[in-house]
């Protein structure tokens, strides 16, 4: 039978029928896997946006040179490459924040409490540096 309201104890399933807990070690094991996972999502986060902002930054044309007409599409390979990277992290953040909310969805208090604080330490760690560079990319929600 699946919880539906918080609990406290070892005895846990999370994700998959055979991820079960049923001694200590298995669930401080289970506890920091699921830190590591929401810290590595930001790590990802970070990466994304990095990414993102690459492959959006305008770089100015150089002036033309005498005799030589400037082509009428620029070359764009490092930004197509930067944004490629971009929407696959993107999938990836997305598969890993889904997996990390169905985790919390087993109503263990532990599990909630390993994937906040890995979320807060992976932040913290990864993306507390940013200084506002990109507000709009900004979402507390793991799963968006």
């Amino acid at each position: 039978m699946m919880h539906m309201t918080f609990y406290w104890g070892i005895k846990a399933t999370i994700l998959f029928d055979f991820w079960k807990t049923d001694s200590w070690l298995s669930y401080i094991l289970t506890l920091v896997a699921c830190f590591a996972f929401a810290a590595f999502y930001q790590y990802l986060e970070k990466r994304r946006v990095q990414f993102k902002s690459l492959s959006s930054t305008r770089h100015p044309n150089p002036p033309p040179r005498a005799g030589v007409s400037a082509p009428l599409l620029p070359k764009s390979g490092t930004r197509s490459a930067a944004k490629a990277a971009s929407v696959l992290l993107f999938g990836v953040n997305a598969a890993i924040g889904y997996l990390l909310m169905l985790a919390v969805m087993s109503f263990n208090g532990g599990v909630f409490i390993a994937i906040v604080v890995g979320l807060t330490v992976g932040y913290l760690v990864f993306r507390s540096d940013d200084d506002g560079a990109d507000v709009a990319a900004e979402n507390p929600c793991a799963c968006a």
